[in-house]
């Protein structure tokens, strides 16, 4: 039986925090005098109250929450956080409709990065700053951040730390839940910090700077910019993201062992961060050759930072931009179309299927055409030292399917809006794997603002059921869920 009364009390709590969030623009509002705190103070106050009506009037639950429960809390978060968190863009002027409103937050905090506005300079400061921060909440998770709070409430975390990260390796770093969480918001702290201070160093400003630091390690892929990066025209900027993009693309599990417990050996030896720069340095390799054979770059230097760069950014699925990658051959946008289905590690903040998967699909393939030709042969299917077991790849193969099954219908429902079928499918992919720009009319250089409606809410669902990797929500909708 599900706890409905204290699920409320929960969500009242997330709200809670979201609110709080808000104040952090609204506080900056204040200091430098900017513009837009109209929109902040009404939304802060139009999320705080529901949240504190809620976390008031139910109890919590006495007990753990069961698997049920937080699929459903989980899922209630993240469609309550595109809700609240998009009043701030409802409440001002750029942001005519609610659906789009919800789709910039949404897009903000699942990490996505598409935006429905053609120029975001016209955003007022603390709107920029919200847009971003959304970014940095969502990347390590709402989920993962309630989950140090809590215990404070007597519920425990564990079934809602695996609803919330169905594709993270289930080892923990620390015993308890809450510790975990900690540890983890420790080192993405860490690495924000250190991204500011070299941004700073590279010549942005400290607005900019915290914004695109918010982004980056987050892997959203908003700018303060229209024209993104390229708007900056820096080398040493483009090479400093291209760094922090790839760490945030790898597993935190990792780069906690890497950093705190300083062991880099067993960081590096691990096959799916091997993995993951082989794909990386060969991604940029090949769509250096096209740049150069092509004439869209004027030099090798020049051609291996942009092909980096884009390798980089699709790749975490992070989403900046230096180059308007639809003008390039078409073969170079084939590979960047397959980045964005790869995406990065699990346990990361990026996207995609995960390089662990791919790698574990291939050892599947490789391991049915040994079954072939040995009939009575036992194969084991190993990542790195450790065999998978079988009951792992059945669930790994049913995520292949379902992804597909949700790409195809929700390629459907955009074409059915009026999209054209090659905008609908990278569209649908750019949203589903949280990369922001695909291809066609939502391109590098265009934005979402002018698809119909129903196109733009079967995109937001396709962000948030892509951040919940399909399980979570999608089993919901099963007759069994609902079952005493």
């Amino acid at each position: 039986m599900i706890r409905f009364s204290g699920l409320l009390h929960i969500v009242g709590l997330f709200l809670l925090v979201l609110g709080a969030a808000m104040l952090v623009p609204l506080a900056y509002g204040l200091a430098t005098s900017s513009p837009g705190l109209r929109e902040m103070t009404l939304a802060a106050a139009a999320t705080l109250a529901p949240g504190a009506a809620l976390f008031l009037a139910f109890r919590r639950p006495p007990s753990e929450l069961n698997v049920r429960e937080a699929a459903l809390l989980v899922s209630f978060v993240w469609f309550a956080t595109g809700l609240f968190g998009g009043l701030p863009f409802f409440f001002s002027p750029h942001f005519p409709h609610f659906t789009d409103a919800f789709f910039e937050a949404a897009s903000g905090f699942t990490t996505t990065g598409a935006t429905v506005l053609d120029d975001v300079e016209v955003l007022t400061p603390t709107l920029q700053l919200w847009r971003h921060f959304s970014h940095w909440l969502g990347g390590m998770g709402i989920v993962l951040l309630g989950l140090a709070v809590l215990p404070l409430l007597g519920t425990g975390g564990l079934a809602l730390y695996r609803a919330e990260f169905s594709g993270a390796k289930s080892e923990k770093l620390k015993p308890r839940i809450a510790e975990t969480a900690l540890s983890l918001w420790r080192i993405y702290l860490a690495l924000t910090f250190a991204l500011y201070l070299l941004l700073r160093l590279a010549g942005m400003t400290g607005f900019d700077a915290a914004c695109h630091a918010f982004s980056t390690l987050g892997t959203g892929g908003f700018s303060t910019r229209t024209a993104s990066i390229a708007a900056f025209q820096s080398p040493l900027i483009e090479w400093i993201l291209i760094l922090f993009m790839l760490l945030a693309g790898i597993n935190f599990t990792f780069q906690y062992r890497l950093w705190v417990e300083r062991n880099p050996r067993r960081f590096f030896a691990d096959a799916e961060i091997r993995a993951y720069t082989a794909i990386f340095l060969a991604a940029s390799l090949v769509i250096t050759l096209f740049l150069l054979r092509d004439n869209h770059a004027p030099s090798l230097p020049d051609a291996f930072r942009t092909a980096a760069f884009q390798a980089a950014s699709i790749l975490t699925t992070t989403g900046f931009a230096t180059a308007d990658f639809e003008r390039w051959a078409p073969a170079a946008q084939f590979l960047l179309l397959g980045l964005m289905f790869i995406g990065g590690c699990t346990g990361s903040t990026a996207g995609g299927l995960k390089v662990a998967r791919v790698l574990l699909l291939g050892r599947v393939v490789t391991r049915e055409f040994k079954r072939m030709v040995e009939r009575r042969g036992v194969f084991a299917i190993r990542l790195g030292r450790d065999v998978i077991p079988e009951n792992a790849i059945q669930a790994l193969l049913n995520l292949v399917y379902l992804t597909f099954l949700f790409n195809g219908v929700a390629c459907f429902l955009v074409a059915a809006s009026g999209v054209d079928p090659y905008t609908s499918i990278t569209a649908v992919t750019a949203c589903m794997f949280s990369i922001g720009p695909g291809l066609g009319d939502v391109g590098p250089a265009e934005h979402y603002g002018h698809l119909p409606a129903l196109a733009k809410w079967t995109l937001s669902a396709c962000m948030i059921a892509g951040r919940l990797e399909f399980y979570t929500l999608l089993v919901l909708f099963t007759p069994a869920f609902w079952r005493k």
